[in-house]
């Protein structure tokens, strides 16, 4: 989990400098709630984007 983290932060960070309209890199979070026959589940997710680039984490 740390080395997929560690990852993450070095897209962003490498991102960061490669976009020439110096857009920042913006976090996002995705969180829900499944109610279904098999009961109540739920979802969410992690990441950033950059322009037209996303990165996520599901869990």
């Amino acid at each position: 989990m740390r080395a997929l983290a560690t990852g993450l932060l070095t897209i962003a960070f490498l991102l960061s400098g490669c976009d020439a309209s110096q857009e920042p890199v913006q976090p996002a979070v995705n969180l829900g709630v499944g109610v279904g026959s098999g009961g109540v589940n739920t979802y969410g997710g992690v990441g950033f984007f950059q322009g037209p680039l996303s990165v996520y984490l599901g869990f």
